[in-house]
């Protein structure tokens, strides 16, 4: 079981504080973002005498509630569609569990979210990585190399849209591509969904809105981001596949229920009408901007503007990111202030892939996130490992007044 890609550099973190510095955590997705008030307050008020067990599959009233609002977004779901899983986690490793028998193989674009390394080693399957690049911008790799990557034992594909890592937006002409390949080669085709609420430049498509989705498709989503309550621990698992669902469902049963207190969070936070995304969205967009316009200033530093979810993956002028990120914390001040990134190498299969890349989660106030890029400038000019010289300033000037 692999140590956890965006949690590595923890221990350094805490030592740094121990010391009195301040250090920017920009290593995780945890939004900053203010838990809505009104899902709160219904955990806050709820009058509760016995916490008791739910239905395996989640609350009724929640089902419906997160049907209602998928239905909004233009899936074609109801509640007898949906299980609530124990965060995104349990719905991704429910999703492997149930579409593949150990041995099998699942096709996954790299660089991918990096806990989906353990959850394969969870359910005994393989990744089957298909390289998207930096100089391509992470775009989805031409659909002849995911051909070429099936065998005799895979069963899925498996998207992050957007995605985690790298903030790249499946539109829907490739989403459709995905899913005709899939259907060629039998295949389910798993769409991670935790960032819908987020996509900057063009509208968000689902799996599920997909003709023909409905014997294929296994959505895997989380109220962690949309709502920033990371802490309830509320996803869900969502497919039309009725045998799907039943063979699902055999998993929410081992477990018993989903949290109860979680599920009167979201529940509450599903009836929140769709304008309250439009701050959160323009925030995060803002976020954006600002981390895509300073890393772009930093000679060396190659950055590609992320069309959604709050991350950007980009390239440093440095011997290896795991152990600038490891220096950051061990060696590094800048004003008592430093930072936590999340080296890229965890986000790849391929080995040796990702030694030159970092995964910036632009989740902190526009204040703290200067700030901490402002440290990151200062880093890469002091790092001993720096692997492409610093422009001089004649030459800087002279690029300047060109």
């Amino acid at each position: 079981m692999p140590v956890s890609p965006f949690r590595k550099l923890a221990p350094y973190a805490e030592l740094a504080r121990q010391q009195g510095k301040i250090v920017y955590p920009l290593n995780i997705g945890q939004p900053d973002i203010e838990t809505p008030p009104a899902a709160l307050a219904a955990v806050r008020n709820a009058d509760i005498r016995v916490l008791g067990y739910t239905h395996g599959a989640g609350t009724e009233s929640y089902r419906r509630k997160l049907a209602a609002y998928y239905q909004r977004t233009g899936m074609p779901v109801v509640m007898e569609d949906i299980i609530v899983t124990t965060g995104g986690s349990e719905a991704i490793l429910f999703a492997l569990l149930t579409c593949l028998n150990p041995g099998d193989e699942v096709i996954i674009q790299e660089p991918f979210y990096g806990a989906y390394t353990a959850f394969a080693i969870a359910a005994g399957v393989s990744i089957v990585p298909v390289t998207a690049h930096i100089k391509d911008n992470f775009a989805l790799p031409p659909l002849a190399d995911f051909e070429r990557a099936i065998t005799k034992r895979t069963r899925a594909i498996l998207v992050c849209n957007p995605s985690n890592p790298t903030g790249y937006v499946y539109s829907r002409a490739e989403l459709e591509s995905m899913l005709a390949l899939c259907k060629a080669h039998n295949l389910y085709l798993i769409s991670d969904e935790a960032y819908r609420e987020f996509c900057y430049d063009a509208p968000y498509v689902s799996a599920l809105q997909l003709a023909g989705a409905e014997p294929n498709v296994v959505v895997v989503d989380t109220v962690s981001k949309r709502y920033s309550a990371c802490g309830a621990r509320i996803g869900a698992l969502v497919t039309l596949n009725k045998a799907v669902y039943a063979a699902a469902f055999r998993f929410a049963q081992m477990r018993v229920s989903p949290p109860g207190l979680g599920m009167l969070l979201a529940e509450a936070a599903a009836e929140l009408p769709e304008s309250y995304f439009d701050a959160s969205k323009a925030e995060y967009q803002a976020r954006r901007d600002l981390t895509v316009a300073r890393l772009r200033a930093m000679p060396g530093v190659v950055c590609p503007c992320p069309g959604g979810a709050f991350y950007v993956l980009a390239h440093l002028p440095v011997d290896d990111t795991e152990a600038f990120g490891q220096w950051l914390l061990e060696s590094f001040s800048y004003e008592n202030q430093t930072l936590m990134l999340s080296p890229a190498n965890g986000f790849y299969q391929t080995p040796g892939l990702g030694r030159h890349e970092v995964r910036i989660a632009y989740v902190l106030n526009q204040t703290d996130l200067t700030a901490a890029l402002t440290c990151l400038e200062h880093a890469l000019r002091e790092y001993p490992g720096r692997t492409e010289p610093l422009p001089s300033v004649a030459k800087t000037a002279a690029v300047l007044t060109a």
